[in-house]
């Protein structure tokens, strides 16, 4: 796992790493600024259909606020949105680098395949979180809890993300089975907690997805290598 988190932060200043960063940064914003923008007209309507006093004001503070906690609550979600339609670009890169006999073998899944995990992913991560919603409400109490359930949802949910962004593009290879380059459950978890924290700290959090990507390209191929059937 360390060497992997090495061998990741190694490869940032490559410049398909830095222009794919580039990329997940200005989109990420930019959805986090239409959906402020979305919020402001539907509050301003709102304001305007109940003729509530001071509208525009009001309904922009209020947007900003929610945009504020969304950035804040929702930045994994949308980061990882992001990061799955172009995770083709992010993988490639470490595998041309570290594994180009696999890079070579790879089947390049594609934008529109991308783009349904990263709405999978999305489905997931508010599903479970809505679920375990009692939990972190039971937890509050304990100053602790709420914080240490929270990291380890979305841990297993980053984790898995993040893995499948390699097997799909391996696992349908020359027949191989999938179960041969999936992560058993604590690596996978391990990646999923890593990327989580990181993605929990201001501006780190932008490295996150990259990095999470990187490091399950690592993981991936390294039990590959360490399967017996290889």
């Amino acid at each position: 796992m360390i060497n992997a988190l090495l061998l990741s932060l190694g490869q940032l200043t490559d410049r398909p790493i830095l222009v794919l960063l580039l990329k997940v940064i200005l989109i990420t914003l930019l959805l986090l600024v239409i959906f402020g923008i979305a919020v402001f007209f539907g509050l301003t309507g709102l304001f305007s259909y109940f003729e509530l006093e001071g509208g525009g004001f009001a309904a922009a503070a209020t947007a900003v606020l929610i945009a504020i906690f969304a950035a804040v609550f929702l930045f994994r979600v949308i980061a990882m949105f992001v990061l799955n339609i172009f995770s083709d670009e992010i993988v490639d890169a470490v595998e041309a680098k570290h594994y180009p006999e696999r890079a070579a073998q790879a089947r390049q899944p594609g934008h529109i395949v991308g783009v349904k995990m990263g709405l999978a992913s999305v489905g997931r991560a508010i599903g479970y979180n809505i679920l375990a919603l009692p939990i972190y409400v039971l937890l509050l109490f304990t100053a602790v809890g709420t914080p240490a359930a929270f990291f380890a949802v979305n841990a297993l949910l980053i984790g898995r993300d993040l893995q499948d962004m390699i097997v799909v593009r391996h696992a349908a290879d020359q027949g191989t089975d999938a179960d041969e380059w999936t992560l058993s459950k604590f690596p996978r978890f391990g990646l999923g907690l890593i990327t989580a924290i990181l993605l929990a700290i201001p501006f780190v959090n932008f490295l996150a997805p990259i990095l999470g990507a990187a490091m399950a390209t690592h993981l991936v191929h390294t039990k590959r290598d360490e399967s017996p059937e290889t």
